[in-house]
């Protein structure tokens, strides 16, 4: 019985299922306006976790996860770089999906376009009009949050509490607005800006209204889970809510949330090492698995630092898991150790405790080495296990990059040399393949190449 925390009951509690054998799940998406970053990284990797957890459980998961192609970021880097917007998205997203890919996460089962529901968000914010929950101003059409019973779950404060900590800070549209907290759910479109009919004027949607309308549309009434990062709790899935218990409707049945990637002072980033920009450049410069690696290694709700340090110890961890996948190639295929895959189990129904999960995998490919080693018959169930739990944490094994013959007659001869003791050569050997740009790990079971 897998077991999250809920970010609205602030409780670890069951995943209940609306259907018996079925997830449904929504999870907030990119807006396409620049390349993905390391925190986009970080929320994709988390559920891509939980979903091929899920899957592995024997579960059947339906995964939608939108892509915003209108927004005000998308408008004004058009603006000001005189380019179509939709010559913005269309090259963003497929940047975002190269980085997806690279990163091994799977596809999620629907990829929803904000502009492709525009007709059913004008019908919403009728229907929020007609109950007296939604207003006109000036500049477009607001939510009344005091209409709507329980704002401030998500944020874990009441709409008194919000008015009284807001200080005196300026509010975004304070002029138009009946509560500070009030949002657009339609802006009137200015010149030059994109714009669809409505029967209020043309505009464009407000960006917290997308979410729901597909939620709803492609999950359903009370569907699962919804994710997304710490950022988006408040106030981008507090208004989602907002507007569906606005309508009646029922919402989302759990909310879950990760953590930040964050500086050496604990704030919130989007980069982090000194060469690394954006998330391609991540994968560019390292084994692109090496990012999955820190975050199995870190709790999902916990703030994580990507340093010079743990993408290091992620490579050399990975390296050594490759060269287990290697010695272990033929060994003859066995039933994976069932303590073990308990153990596994009981781990990650912890809310998703991979840090847990992670060391059981090292510590059952040590066990499978010794066994080995030693011709102890438990040596096949041990491997399968280790296998089998990597498979399900998205590690793809003995996935290092492809080494050129005259490299890889180095890294034999590399062996040979030690295995004779001519620790000199070996050295040589070695000095050689770095100065080609080689990473190489020798361990007991050989020498491992990697760019």
């Amino acid at each position: 019985m897998l077991r999250l925390y809920d970010t609205a009951t602030r409780e670890v509690r069951e995943l209940a299922l609306r259907e018996p054998g079925k997830v449904s799940i929504y999870l907030c998406g990119p807006t396409v306006y620049g390349p993905p970053h390391l925190g986009h990284g970080r929320a994709t990797l988390e559920y891509d976790i939980l979903r091929r957890y899920l899957e592995w459980t024997g579960l059947e998961v339906r995964l939608v996860s939108n892509i915003t192609d209108i927004e005000d970021k998308i408008i004004e880097r058009a603006q000001r770089e005189d380019r179509p917007w939709q010559d913005i998205t269309t090259k963003c997203e497929r940047v975002w999906f190269q980085a997806m890919d690279g990163i091994n996460v799977e596809r999620p089962t629907d990829i929803p376009h904000a502009t492709d529901y525009v007709e059913e968000m004008v019908e919403m914010i009728g229907q929020l009009k007609d109950l007296g929950r939604a207003y006109d101003t000036e500049d477009g059409i607001y939510l009344s949050v005091e209409t709507v019973e329980g704002y401030g779950l998500l944020a874990q404060q009441s709409l008194d509490d919000m008015r009284a900590g807001g200080g005196d800070r300026s509010v975004v549209g304070a002029e138009f607005k009946r509560h500070p907290a009030d949002f657009v759910l339609w802006k009137y479109s200015k010149p030059d800006e994109p714009a669809w009919p409505s029967p209020w004027g043309d505009g464009r949607p407000g960006w917290h209204s997308e979410c729901v309308v597909m939620s709803l549309d492609l999950l359903g009434e009370g569907f699962d889970l919804h994710c997304g990062g710490q950022d988006l709790r408040f106030p981008h899935h507090e208004n989602e809510r907002a507007q569906a218990v606005a309508l009646g409707k029922r919402f989302a049945n759990h909310w879950m949330h990760n953590g930040f990637v964050v500086d050496a002072e604990g704030e919130k980033m989007s980069k982090s090492l000194g060469n690394v920009s954006n998330l391609l450049d991540l994968i560019d410069l390292y084994d692109p698995r090496a990012y999955r690696m820190v975050l199995l290694q870190s709790h999902y709700r916990s703030p994580v630092k990507i340093t010079q340090d743990n993408i290091d110890a992620a490579v050399k961890a990975l390296a050594g898991l490759d060269a287990f996948a290697a010695r272990t190639a033929s060994v003859a295929t066995a039933a994976p150790a069932a303590d073990v895959l308990d153990a596994f189990r009981t781990a990650m129904d912890d809310d998703l405790d991979t840090p847990r999960a992670t060391a059981l995998l090292f510590d059952t490919v040590r066990q499978a080495n010794a066994a080995l080693d030693a011709g102890d018959d438990r040596a096949g169930g041990l491997v399968a296990a280790a296998n089998e739990i990597a498979t399900t944490l998205g590690l793809e094994l003995g996935a290092a990059d492809d080494v050129p013959d005259d490299a890889a007659a180095k890294a034999a001869a590399l062996d040979a040399a030690r295995r004779a003791k001519d620790y000199a050569t070996a050295d040589a050997l070695r000095a050689e393949l770095q100065a080609d740009g080689w990473t190489v790990e020798t361990t007991a079971a050989g020498t491992t190449l990697r760019r």
